[in-house]
């Protein structure tokens, strides 16, 4: 028997104040109960118990363990209560997510979310660094582009679309390229957290093709891109969504759109799925698609 049923064997013997009684209510013969105590006692080295023919007395020793035991029994009770409350969704929920994209988009989103489930606890992680969330590293990571094959279940979000940027004060300095082959005269901020050629598409009389890039700055995420080409630092290629602000502004300025292919990459909200999924998981995920809708 695990120690918490010896517990709740031992806190029923003292309310029921006999071990027949309490063997009736647990449907157990009372030489088990007996055996039970026997076997807690020994291994304390302690009376907890005082026993006669027609009483049961609780030694100060078994006093305290029982004080313990009610705690401890209580402790376990409520803990299973939240696990298992599917009515009230509870406890701290880890999220995910990169670090243009999550400033963006998911942090915005947050406040109302908390607001809906203010006993769900958001442990918020901005990083371009890969998440393992099938090793306990997160709860919920929200994803862009193609994702591997594994263990993990994917919801779809949406999708986000590439512009190429440059400031006014850049192209006042440098020039504004008319066409992509232009761009070959230009600074070009790269992105080195992707292995490969620095190659960025087009789209020119109804065919598509790439050109290799160039310049002074590589960075490793998309937020660096944009604050690098807001500064007049030069041309970078980056999330139409996440730069919509500074184009509104007027800090940058969208270039080539007549060549652009319309490619984008797909974002996901990933976790560990199946029916033992927390509630928490659960409402979150469903959160995100309804706002991303």
């Amino acid at each position: 028997m695990d120690i918490a049923g010896e517990l709740e064997i031992f806190t029923l013997v003292t309310e029921a104040g006999s071990f027949s009684e309490a063997g009736r209510r647990l449907n157990l013969a009372p030489s088990s109960i007996a055996r039970v105590l026997d076997r807690i006692e020994a291994r304390l080295g302690v009376r907890l118990l005082l026993r006669t023919t027609r009483s049961l007395t609780v030694t100060p020793e078994g006093a305290t363990y029982l004080s313990s035991a009610r705690r401890i029994l209580a402790d376990l009770r409520e803990t299973e209560q939240l696990i298992t409350d599917q009515s009230s969704p509870r406890g701290r929920l880890r999220v995910s997510s990169s670090l243009v994209y999550g400033r963006t988009f998911v942090v915005p989103l947050l406040g109302q979310f908390i607001q809906r489930h203010p006993d769900i606890l958001v442990e918020i992680n901005l990083t371009d660094s890969l998440v393992d969330i099938a090793a306990g590293q997160a709860d919920v990571a929200v994803r862009m582009g193609p994702l591997p094959d594994g263990p993990l279940t994917a919801r779809k979000l949406g999708e986000t679309h590439k512009v190429i940027v440059a400031s006014p004060s850049y192209l006042a300095r440098r020039g504004t390229p008319q066409v992509p082959e232009d761009l070959l005269k230009h600074d070009c901020i790269g992105f080195n957290f992707k292995r490969g050629a620095p190659l960025w598409p087009f789209r020119k009389d109804g065919r598509e093709y790439s050109l290799p890039i160039k310049g002074s700055v590589e960075t490793n995420n998309g937020d660096t891109q944009g604050q690098l080409a807001t500064e007049g630092i030069g041309i970078a290629r980056v999330c139409a969504e996440t730069v919509e602000e500074h184009i509104q502004a007027g800090r940058l300025v969208p270039l080539l759109e007549a060549f652009n292919p319309g490619d984008g990459e797909e974002i996901h909200a990933v976790f560990l799925g199946g029916p033992h999924t927390p509630v928490r998981v659960r409402c979150f995920i469903d959160y995100l698609v309804e706002q991303f809708q």
